[in-house]
């Protein structure tokens, strides 16, 4: 079966570098992601755009956009990404050097980091990014749920602010990063009533295989998230993504495949990334 990993990063980021370091033991590089991806058998790792540019660290005010993968400087085949948001930098030169980024062949959707940035899904300063969206027939990916920073404001990333922006753009395809965690059962009844809505089940745990192991074989942990993903009960709606650096691939991956039933593993690993991000399809399928 042939696995695509819906959400991964390769940004300067002190957080993640502090992470791979300390607790996922994994090598932060392009050579280190690759090489996992050439051990689990993941085909292609779709990035989400990140830079930090400030002391402060991300979330900061300074960073333009687009923002991109600044650990490469060029993109292997194995790797897409999907152009991230600022928006105290949308204006006329922002969205111009948006709508370039967006017409690069190994740029496949456009990332909105909700909670980071204090705006909600449905503010006025995001609508030009869904009118580009379904121009280009892209994809926009939010983040949802925990931020990664204790700076994160968690009002404006609950999955319910998703619901405003499917119902006015039903022409664009939106993927809710996390699922929403801990808010999963609000997620699942996004993703349930909007055919437009499709969740990632990344970065619903941070650690190295022994961490992934105890977390995942909890009887209690995940319980949210099973209720959630029971209820939604659309699985082919669903997709992969691992979140890396915050966990190793083997080990999320195969936390990931005991989620799932087995009847719905090629469209959670593979299929509905087509369907999300068609993009993509000439990349994996020739």
């Amino acid at each position: 079966m042939k696995i695509i990993d819906a959400h991964m990063h390769l940004s300067h980021i002190d957080s993640f570098k502090k992470t791979a370091s300390e607790r996922s033991f994994v090598e932060y590089s392009a050579r280190g992601l690759l090489q996992e991806y050439e051990q689990a058998g993941v085909v292609l790792g779709i990035g989400m755009g990140l830079t930090e540019t400030d002391e402060e660290g991300f979330p900061d005010r300074g960073a333009s956009t687009p923002m991109g993968l600044d650990m490469l400087e060029e993109y292997p085949r194995q790797i897409v990404y999907c152009p991230g948001i600022n928006p105290y930098k949308l204006d006329k030169s922002g969205l111009d050097a948006l709508e370039q980024a967006i017409q690069r062949p190994e740029a496949v959707g456009i990332k909105i980091y909700l909670g980071y940035y204090p705006f909600y899904a449905y503010d006025d300063v995001y609508q030009p990014v869904y009118e580009m969206a379904k121009t280009h027939r892209v994809p926009v990916v939010y983040h949802t749920g925990d931020t990664y920073s204790e700076r994160g404001l968690l009002k404006y990333s609950h999955p319910l602010t998703i619901d405003e922006v499917a119902v006015q753009h039903r022409d664009v395809n939106f993927m809710m990063a996390h699922f929403g965690d801990p808010w999963v059962l609000d997620g699942a009844e996004v993703v349930y009533k909007n055919r437009n809505v499709f969740a990632d089940l990344s970065g619903l745990m941070v650690g190295d295989a022994a961490e992934c192991a105890r977390l995942g074989q909890s009887p209690l942990f995940f319980a949210h998230l099973r209720h959630a993903l029971t209820y939604c009960d659309n699985y082919e709606k669903l997709l992969f993504g691992t979140d890396w650096p915050l966990a190793p691939i083997e080990p999320y991956l195969q936390f990931v495949k005991e989620l799932i039933p087995a009847s719905y593993h090629e469209d959670v690993f593979y299929k509905t990334a087509l369907r999300v991000f068609p993009k993509i399809v000439p990349l994996v399928e020739n």
